[in-house]
Order: C-alpha cells, then structure tokens, then sequence
C-alpha cells in the first residue's frame, strides 16, 4: 500500500516537471523564433540612445561685419525621474522653484512621469547652471544648447526680428532667411548601461551642418544715430508711432531703418503687440505734400510747365465741383518753383488740372506707388493708388497733394531716391551677402535697378527746386551748414473713420544731401505729434540731426 502510493506521488511530480519542461520549453521556442527581432530592438534601444546634435544658428552682420544676432552657449536642465526617490523629487520642487521661479505643480507633474528624461527649464545662463549643479540632486542634468542673442537689444529690432526658444525665427529677417540661417541638425548614439547611465561611447554621428551667416547692407554706426535722432523727437512730441528709413540712393541699400515704438529683442516675449510691427513697410498712411514731388516731376518731364511760369493761387481759396480747397497760408500769384517750395495745394492742383488725371497718374505709378518695391522684408505692402477711372470730381483736387492716396515710408524714400540718383528706381534692399562659416559666398546680392522714370535733366530740375524748399521754403529746419539739402515737407490730416481729423496729423519730411552728389536719402515720419505737428517743425529737424552725424561719420571712414 506504502510503495503505491509512493509510485503515485513520484509519478505526479515527475508529469508536472515535464509539463513544466514542456511550458518553458515552448516559451523559449516561441522567443527565439518568433519575438528574438523585437526583443532585440528593444535591448538596443536600452542600451543606445539617440542624442540630436543642435547646429549653431547662423549669424547676422551689419555691412562692417559687426555683430547684430549671434547664438551662444547655454544650459538646458533634464531630470530623470525613475533615478529620484521621493525625497530627491521633493527637494527638487522646493530648490528650483526658488531658484528657476518655476511652478511647484509644474515641476511636480514632471517629475511624477515614470521617464527616463524630461525637460525642466531650457537654455539657462552659466551662473544659473551652477547655482543648480551647487545642490547635488540626484537624477538633475544638464545639457548644452545655444540660444539667439541680440547683443545691441533695441537696434534695428524690425530689421533683424527674433528667433524663438528652439532658434526657429520668427520675425524679421531671422524668419525670412531661417532656411539659410537654421542649419541641419545631426545625430549621434551614445551607448548606456543598464541604468541607463551614459557610457559616454558614440557608435554613430552624422555632424551637424552651421546655418550660414548674413550680412545686412545696414550700418550699424547709422542705424545708432538714426534711432537716437528719432527716439527724441518721439518723446519730445508725444507721437503715437515714428518711422526713420536712411538709404543709399545709388544703390537702393537700406543703411538704417528703424520704428518707434519698439522693443527688446533680448526680452521679445514680453513686449507689447503694437510695438513689434515693422511700421515703415507694413503701415500706409495720406502721405500730404510730400507727395506734391509727383505733380512737381510729372509737369517737367512733360514739358507742361517751366519752373519761372507763374500760377495764381486764388489768395487761398479755390472750388474744385463741390468742394473748396484751401492753403495753409494764402498766396496770389507764384512761380512753379515758389508752388512746390511754399506747398501751395492750390498751385499743386493747377499742374495737376493742367497735365490731367491719367499723366499724373502714370507718373505716380512710375515713382513707385500703388505698388510694392520688393523689399526683402517681411510684410510689405502696396497702398492705394486709384486709377482715373475710379477718381471722384474732386480727386483731381486731393491725389496731388496726398489726399485719397495711402503710401508706406519706403515708397517715399524709394520715389527721393529716383530724384537724388538721376532719374532711376532703384529696388531697395537689406542683405548683401550670404556666406558660410569660411566665409565662401553662398549668394550675393547686387543693386537692381527697375528702370528710367525720368530723364536726368527733370531729375536735376526737381534737385534745384527742392534744394530751393530747404533753403527757401517749408523745409528750412533741414538746412545744414555747408551743406546742400534737397527735400519735401508733408504735413497731412489723419482720417478717423472716414472723416478728416482736425487735430490728428502725420507731418513727414524725405530728402537727400549733399543735394549736388547724393549720399544719403531719408524719411522721416511721425504720427499724431502734438502740440507742434507740422512736417517742417517735427520731422526736418529729424533728419538735419541724423543727417550731420551720417555724413560725417561717411566722410570720416572713406565710406563706400
């Protein structure tokens, strides 16, 4: 009975033993044929990790090659949470909220993620860094990225724009030209052991490629004094918003542009929305007398018109159909030249009647407006310039002293320009070259001339009467010693709804000097200044400032 039930129990063991043998035997059959690929994967996946190599962001120069964008080194915390006990998590969240400033919930639900990486806080300082490496947490890292810097901050923010936390740009050139300035991120695999911890051994690594650098035809010397000039006179006339556009009018290169308000490009994320527009390409505004320049070079190009011919101004008052038009000063009887010096609209709109609604037209249309110069800037845009067919019986009265027209800043200095140069449109521009980090030429960029709006005896005509503005007329504030200077005032009601403010202006001042050998071109605009709006009393003395500094600096450095 005894053996029996012995050779029972035995017999019992011995079927779960080799049904066991069976299971386990079967599960490895069952691994190695069939799961052997994926489990395999999955041990080099533990045991490799993919690092992304971040390429350096190219640089931007101003045309002397000095800095304006440039990346540098900085810190990027991580922490890995399955390495923390609950006490080295808890010290965390107490140490680097006080220290970083960061959310306690924030960094809680971070670090309750069952990861082996998670970010904390990007692209901190080295002094930062330190002060977090000084606490001896365990699972907390760092890792070295680059972030953009702006080392002159305010200077030519609507030129450069910025780039965001992952050096994408975002506005501006950086975000017109990230394509070249990104660069191609590499990769590289660094084994790890068991715990994960970085064997610091690379087993594959494509390199990254250098986003390329930039030069910009800005100088850096007169983008200073431009917005020095400009910051001024917007604080000393209480305007809403001011544009400043410095230009080579030989060229088309864009030396200074710059925009109040403006901001930080070091602390973007902060500003206000209403300071970041860059407001002399994406705004349009009535651009007032300034633009009596059309009817001026329009009547001498047709041979209308004789600069000694007289036109009687009506003593300040004149019906055009329903609609009386009046001088800011009554005036009888004056010279072409002394309407366009003085700013009669009365005169201005004579030539006007005299050459008629589609020669003035055509003409306006030549000197750039109603459409875009092709600027390598962000946003651009056309402004309104109504064909004859679309005029009332009175825009014969309001087009040629800039009424029922909107312009934007660059196409006034673009329209000087064409006078300063001899008759030519010259597309504007703000970079000049793209080139590597050895500096070998990817793409350069030449002036390009859009043609011949008029002969260079108007253009030389037009230069005497608005040297006779400056010296004479409406523009004395931009008269500047031993120097002649050639310019247009414009002082223009601001329409508020669709109504004409009488307290609200735009007063501008475009230009160019020396008037004999142009060297410089600009425009000056301002809107709502107050108490003292007139273009001649806020804008020309702008550009009389910025203009004695450029031409000397100009003429100090042999400049070319």
């Amino acid at each position: 009975m005894y053996i029996r039930k012995s050779s029972l129990r035995f017999s019992s063991v011995f079927l779960v033993i080799i049904l066991f043998l069976i299971f386990f035997t079967s599960k490895l059959i069952w691994i190695q044929f069939f799961r052997s690929s994926y489990l395999a994967n999955r041990a080099e996946k533990q045991h490799k990790h993919g690092i992304k190599i971040e390429p350096k962001r190219g640089t931007i120069y101003d045309r002397k090659m000095r800095p304006l964008a440039v990346n540098v080194s900085v810190h990027s915390l991580f922490a890995n949470p399955r390495h923390m006990t609950d006490e080295d998590k808890l010290r965390a969240i107490e140490k680097l909220s006080a220290l970083l400033g960061l959310d306690k919930e924030f960094l809680k639900s971070r670090l309750g993620r069952k990861k082996y990486f998670v970010w904390l806080a990007r692209k901190l300082d080295s002094q930062t860094a330190e002060e977090v490496r000084k606490l001896e947490i365990r699972g907390l890292s760092f890792r070295k990225e680059s972030k953009r810097h702006y080392p002159n901050q305010y200077l030519a923010a609507h030129v450069i724009g910025y780039a965001g936390m992952d050096n994408k740009g975002l506005e501006g050139l950086e975000l017109l030209y990230d394509r070249y300035l990104k660069g191609e991120s590499g990769w590289t695999q660094i084994l790890r052991d068991a715990k994960h911890r970085e064997l610091l051994i690379e087993k594959e690594a494509i390199p990254a490629r250098d986003g390329f650098n930039i030069i910009l035809t800005i100088d850096e010397t007169i983008q200073f004094i431009a917005e020095q000039a400009l910051e001024k006179a917007f604080i000393k006339h209480n305007a809403k918003s001011a544009s400043i556009i410095v230009m080579d009018p030989m060229t088309g290169e864009i030396l200074a542009l710059a925009n109040r308000p403006t901001y930080d490009l070091t602390e973007f994320a902060d500003s206000r929305a209403e300071s970041r527009p860059n407001r002399a390409v994406v705004y349009v505004y009535e651009p007032g007398s300034v633009f009596k320049i059309v009817a001026a070079t329009a009547a001498l190009e047709e041979e209308v018109f004789m600069e000694t011919d007289e036109i009687y101004c009506e003593n300040g008052e004149y019906r055009i159909a329903n609609h009386i038009l009046h001088d800011s000063h009554p005036h009888g009887t004056l010279t072409f030249r002394e309407v366009i010096e003085q700013s009669s609209n009365i005169g201005t709109t004579k030539i006007a009647q005299k050459l008629g609604a589609s020669v003035f037209y055509k003409y306006a249309k030549r000197l750039g407006f109603g459409r875009k110069t092709g600027i390598d800037l962000i946003g651009e845009v056309s402004g309104l310039l109504k064909p004859p067919s679309q005029w009332s019986k009175t825009s014969i009265g309001a087009l040629p002293i800039g009424q029922e027209v909107t312009v934007t800043p660059l196409q006034l200095v673009c329209a000087i320009s064409c006078i300063a140069n001899g008759g030519v449109y010259m597309k504007p521009y703000v970079v000049k070259y793209i080139v590597d980090n050895t500096d070998e030429l990817i793409k350069k960029f030449e002036p390009e001339a859009f043609g011949r709006i008029i002969s260079e005896d108007t253009a030389q005509r037009v230069k005497e009467i608005l040297k006779g503005v400056v010296e004479n007329g409406t523009g004395r504030r931009a008269r500047i010693k031993g120097v002649h200077v050639a310019g247009k005032t414009g002082t223009a009601q601001k329409v508020i709804g669709r109504e004409y403010s009488h307290n609200r202006f735009y007063a501008s001042f475009v230009g160019f000097a020396p008037a004999e050998d142009p060297r410089v071109a600009a425009v000056v605009v301002f809107e709502e200044p107050h108490p003292s709006y007139y273009g001649g009393t806020v804008a020309a003395p702008v550009f009389r400032e910025m203009m004695v500094d450029t031409l000397k600096y100009l003429e100090a450095n042999d400049y070319n």
